[in-house]
């Protein structure tokens, strides 16, 4: 094994270390301070080599519970800080994701400008934030944390002083400070209006004015204005797939407050051009159009008498503060002293700025129309609409399926739907939804689920008509697993008029979005939208629509068949969709559930976007964003631009650069990774599913139980009470393997796989040439690096009581160590991340802080499962699970 490279520290570290260990010293005292500094130090020095593995363990063994708290706040702290130093670095940044870098390389594959606007034209690149509970931060402390970033910015500018006159190095320190004196835990549960609100955090702060300059830059690079095809989604308010919290009331709330903030937005936004654009008549020709709203302002202020564009925005003003007050039932904040008419459409609002832009442009060398606020007002409204970000319905099928046997019941149509075949189903489905008829008799007193069901179809259908259709476009199907799951939704939404019967209504219909979760299902897919798509009552109308969108999970998929077999049956099912979307006349439109760690998708979405199959992507395709890779992704407007512009710049290149690979490769890869993944899936179905006492193992090794009492989401962990690993969401299974260091989704199987197959040489032709097998040893190369078994053998003492304890964790590790030796054999390194030193030096500044995090856990763990009932072993507990997810980041 090769030298590893020397721990490196970027300036940023060490600059806020410096101030980070100050502000210890200052607030928590000399002890605390010397404590934590021997800590350090002995881990650092363990993990270069210079000390044993034992001289970590005096320091910890001399904390109290206080000094232990402090301790993992201190080391946290670091952690967030280090964070923050490297995105600001630029460490997050990939060679070649930007716009420009793209647009350079499909130039010189004799791709031109004109095929880039033609599939934009038609494109939706999405980002799509979920509630998913992976974010152990408080909003407070991530504030805090941005705030810095702001002033390091002014810091960078060789600023002295802010705005406000503070001093830059002591508002800094201010911030770090507060950080220090910040609760880190939240004390009550999360609601779900808490998670409309911290999402709208984001929405408002960044979204809205980040997206719009992003496509002022794109079109100076692409040398037109491109259609607006960057648009942001959410779930939060509308994902009650196993959250009952998640009502009418609550879709009715995150609809009204985005509609409010986006509103506020452009009220803002027409008062500040109102202030700008003095523009006299007497110096300048005034179009009849610009002419005309000036005239129906009803603004006869003397002092804006030969003002015609400040007369046309007031009354721009006048009619965004009634829309306003229309759709969200109280004035603005500032509201008009004129009369105005509600705009009924985004569209109305948008022309009247156009009749602004289009005046301001026709005198002189246009220089004022279309370009500046003016033009970042329009590409929002365009973007944004009144709905600020589309929200997605979705449900359980298991739910529909009930909802819907009541309805039938009931209203005499079926004595007992449950019962039937799915052919029966189907043909009684495709029967319903000849007519528009509704089954819910409005004075029966229905169930509480199918009520509240009911509701939520009915709250949606009245945000639509007054939010317009762009709010909610989509209800997707957790867990669909045949035809008749998705029919159930169509006569579900009928109930609410979001679905009518005949081609014509096909562009208004709410979209109906299968998500295939587990290995079979994704097998199934192809042949189900097939005889979807072939549905006299289903295919004309997708027809007038022009696209389907289905969604692909990658949680559930790894949690049932593991890393290898869940990524490689994600690709085949999205390789195997393609020719049954072209034949069926209808663009794809791949929804990806991805969460943070590499075992729900995680890692970069640029090399994964670009890893797609050829054919699937075509400028269309959505991704999920959800817990603490939002903070990570869009916590600034820096971090937001590097990640927007990634995602946007690898849907070009996979939409339009001609494949790498040649059909007679292509092939050869394939069959190579069928055997791959079968060998992969038998070993990890082996070890999960089959090994007596693993489920007992994997809840007693890892603080899976512990995670539970994080007051992190408004969902609860399972699905179910059952403590089966079936019944546990991927999110807490994902989790807790990787607060236990073993980290075991993410590459279990993969060495088994590696060692059976016969070709080591094929597969190394694979990691060169293969954009998918690249990007998955890429993810998986990660995972080991961040992965320990040393300390996961600590995890697993706790575990001592379940019978073949010993001989599962020997699985574990001997997995690990395949994995680990295929893996530097296919990639021909000497050590993990060897080709990456970017990366290996992040990861190595990370491990001496997350270690003695790890130990101070176990050990609090033990007191707390043995009984020990002091409410500070639980603090610990919870503050080292918070400490070590921020120090990992994309643990969730």
């Amino acid at each position: 094994m090769g030298p590893p490279i020397q721990i490196s520290q970027n300036p940023d570290i060490r600059y806020l270390g410096r101030i980070l260990g100050d502000v210890i010293r200052a607030y928590g005292g000399e002890k605390l301070f010397r404590q934590t500094e021997y800590i350090r130090s002995a881990s650092v020095d363990r993990h270069r080599g210079i000390a044993g593995a034992e001289a970590i363990d005096p320091g910890l063994e001399a904390l109290s519970l206080d000094d232990t708290i402090a301790f993992v706040r201190g080391f946290m702290l670091f952690s967030m800080l280090a964070n923050l130093a490297e995105d600001r670095q630029g460490v997050a940044a990939e060679p070649g994701a930007t716009v420009a870098a793209a647009l350079a390389k499909l130039d010189a594959d004799g791709i031109d400008g004109e095929a880039v606007a033609k599939l934009l034209d038609a494109a939706l690149i999405a980002p799509v934030l979920t509630a998913h509970p992976t974010e152990v931060r408080r909003k407070s402390m991530l504030d805090h944390k941005n705030r810095i970033a702001e002033l390091m910015r002014l810091r960078d500018a060789g600023a002295e002083e802010t705005a406000e006159g503070d001093v830059v190095e002591e508002a800094i320190r201010r911030q770090v400070v507060l950080l220090w004196q910040t609760r880190p835990l939240r004390t009550e549960k999360l609601f779900v209006a808490d998670e409309i609100d911290n999402a709208l955090t984001y929405l408002q702060g960044v979204f809205l004015p980040v997206v719009p300059k992003l496509y002022a830059r794109w079109e100076k690079e692409l040398g037109q204005r491109p259609a607006s095809f960057l648009r942001v989604g959410s779930w939060i308010g509308g994902d009650r797939d196993g959250n009952p919290f998640v009502t009418a009331e609550t879709l009715r709330m995150a609809t009204g407050r985005n509609a409010a903030a986006v509103l506020g937005h452009y009220i803002d936004a027409v008062h500040a051009l109102g202030a700008e654009l003095s523009v006299s008549a007497a110096l300048a020709p005034v179009p009849p159009a610009v002419a005309a709203l000036a005239e129906a302002s009803g603004d006869e202020a003397p002092s804006r008498r030969d003002e015609p564009y400040r007369r046309a925005l007031s009354g721009l003003y006048a009619r965004l503060c009634a829309t306003y007050a229309g759709i969200v039932g109280k004035p603005p904040p500032r509201p008009s002293a004129l009369a105005g008419e509600p705009y009924a459409t985004p569209a109305d609002f948008r022309r009247d700025l156009v009749t602004i832009a289009g005046g301001l442009s026709a005198s002189g060398e246009g220089q004022l129309g279309g370009i500046g606020a003016l033009g970042r007002l329009i590409r929002a409204v365009e973007v944004f609409g009144f709905h600020l970000a589309t929200l997605d319905m979705r449900q359980n099928s298991a739910v529909h399926e009930r909802v819907l046997a009541e309805l039938l019941s009931v209203s005499g149509v079926c004595a007992d739907y449950r019962a039937l075949s799915e052919a029966e189903r189907v043909a009684l489905l495709t029967a319903e939804l000849a007519s528009d008829r509704p089954l819910a008799a409005p004075w029966h007193e229905w169930s509480e689920e199918t009520a509240g069901e009911l509701a939520i179809v009915h709250a949606a259908a009245d945000v639509r008509r007054r939010l317009g259709n762009d709010t909610i476009c989509q209800w997707i199907i957790s867990m669909a697993q045949d035809l008749s799951d998705l029919l159930e939704v169509h006569v579900l939404a009928r109930e609410g008029g979001l679905w009518r019967s005949g081609a014509e209504a096909g562009a208004a219909n709410l979209m109906v979005v299968p998500l295939f979760e587990t290995i079979d299902d994704l097998g199934r897919a192809p042949d189900i939208m097939t005889r979807y798509f072939a549905m006299p009552e289903i295919g004309p109308q997708i027809g007038v629509r022009g696209h389907q969108e289905v969604m692909i999970g990658y949680s559930d998929s790894n949690k049932d068949g593991g890393y290898l077999t869940s990524t490689w049956g994600l690709y085949k099912a999205s390789q195997a969709l393609t020719p049954v979307f072209e034949k069926a006349g209808s663009a794809m439109q791949l929804f990806h559930g991805r969460g943070g760690a590499v075992g729900r998708g995680g890692g970069s979405a640029f090399a994964a976007i670009r890893a797609q199959p050829a054919g699937t992507v075509q400028g269309r395709i959505r991704i999920t964003e959800q817990g603490e890779v939002i903070a990570a992704k869009f916590g600034t407007a820096d971090s937001a631009e590097t990640n927007l512009e990634a995602m946007v710049s690898a849907s070009l290149l996979a939409s339009l650069e001609p494949e790498p690979m040649s059909d007679a490769d292509a092939a050869r890869f394939a069959g190579a990774m069928d055997a791959l993944s079968d060998t992969a899936l038998a070993a990890y179905r082996a070890l999960v599913y089959d090994t007596s006492g693993f489920r007992d193992f994997f809840r007693a090794m890892t603080p899976i139980a512990e995670i539970a009492t994080l007051k992190i989401g408004s969902r609860p962990s399972s699905r179910t009470k059952s403590s089966a690993i079936e019944d546990l969401r991927a999110i807490p299974w994902v989790f807790s393997w990787a607060q236990s260091r073993a980290m075991l989704p993410g590459w279990y199987g993969t060495g088994e796989a590696f060692a059976a197959f016969g070709d080591q040489a094929l597969l190394a032709d694979m990691a060169q040439s293969s954009p998918f097998f690249a990007a998955l040893l890429d993810n998986m190369e990660m995972v080991l690096a961040k992965s320990d078994m040393g300390i996961a053998a600590r995890y697993a003492e706790l575990a001592s009581h379940v019978e073949g304890h010993e001989a599962i964790f020997a699985r574990v590790r001997d997995g690990w160590n395949r994995a680990h030796d295929g893996l530097l054999t296919i990639t021909g390194q000497t050590r993990l991340l060897e080709k990456n030193p970017a990366l290996e030096a992040s990861i190595r500044l990370r491990l001496p802080y997350i270690e003695p995090l790890n130990l101070l856990q176990i050990e609090l763990m033990k007191r707390h499962r043995a009984g020990e009932t002091d409410p500070r072993i639980a603090e610990g507990i919870q503050l080292t699970i918070n400490a070590i997810a921020t120090a990992l980041r994309n643990s969730g």
